[in-house]
């Protein structure tokens, strides 16, 4: 069973939406940390930090992180939860082209890969890794059910998957103030800081087409996982979601 989602675009042209979210993020890439923080006020550090409890570096020693952009969490990965080897793979080589700075700064050369490649076409063998993190990515798939798939099929049996992803807000007053904050605040931000005001419209756009909460762990039962859950985060402006395969 496939679901419709609406398909939102960056900047709707006739390409496809991979094409288009890979050409939106090398343009950002300069910016894109910076958005990050804006974007959730700071506290995406803090939903980060969240996430990576997740993993048990006993069980889980080798990690892929999809969509791993900057590699900001391919880093705090290794250092807070001590993992030996991290693969951060990202359709834009322009936010990996940052992220391997980061990763050197950080002294990490030897524990972080990073990979340019397509999240819906995993270059990796069945069975290849104890745990997989997505963290503000799967949004940004084209085809949402073949994304989970290919990360299922390449978690180990008993392999875990974590995703952090922006939710649709519940709570009235506190939907309000994100919509008017992220709708309307970001983009002229965007405008005055960035040579591409549509990515950040984007990042609206693309929130509120997705589909959170119990739909997607409903998607992510449909795809094969188990023990799917969902975590609500900061009045449910985010969650983190978790499933074994």
């Amino acid at each position: 069973m496939t679901h419709d989602h609406d398909t939102v675009k960056p900047y709707g042209h006739a390409s496809s939406k991979k094409a288009e979210v890979g050409e939106m993020f090398d343009s950002i890439a300069p910016t894109y940390d910076l958005l990050n923080r804006g974007t959730s006020l700071g506290v995406d550090t803090l939903w980060r930090a969240k996430m990576i409890r997740q993993l048990d570096a006993s069980v889980h020693k080798k990690i892929l992180d999809v969509a791993t952009g900057t590699a900001d969490v391919a880093i705090q990965t290794v250092k807070r939860a001590n993992v030996d080897h991290v693969t951060g793979l990202d359709l834009s080589e322009g936010m990996l082209s940052y992220g391997r700075k980061k990763v050197t700064a950080a002294g990490l050369d030897e524990r972080i890969t990073l990979v340019q490649g397509d999240s819906e076409n995993l270059p990796y063998a069945d069975d290849s890794f104890d745990a997989v993190t997505v963290s503000f990515g799967v949004r940004n798939f084209e085809n949402l059910e073949k994304g989970l798939s290919e990360m299922r099929r390449v978690l180990r049996p008993g392999g875990k998957l974590v995703i952090l992803e922006f939710s649709r807000i519940t709570f009235a007053p506190i939907r309000w103030g994100f919509n008017f904050y992220f709708g309307k605040i970001m983009p002229l931000i965007g405008r005055l800081q960035s040579k591409d005001p549509r990515a950040y419209a984007y990042l609206f756009e693309s929130v509120q087409a997705f589909p959170s909460g119990k739909t997607f762990t409903s998607i992510l039962d449909e795809v094969g996982y188990k023990q799917t859950e969902c975590k609500a985060l900061t009045f449910g402006i985010a969650s983190i979601y978790t499933a074994v395969k």
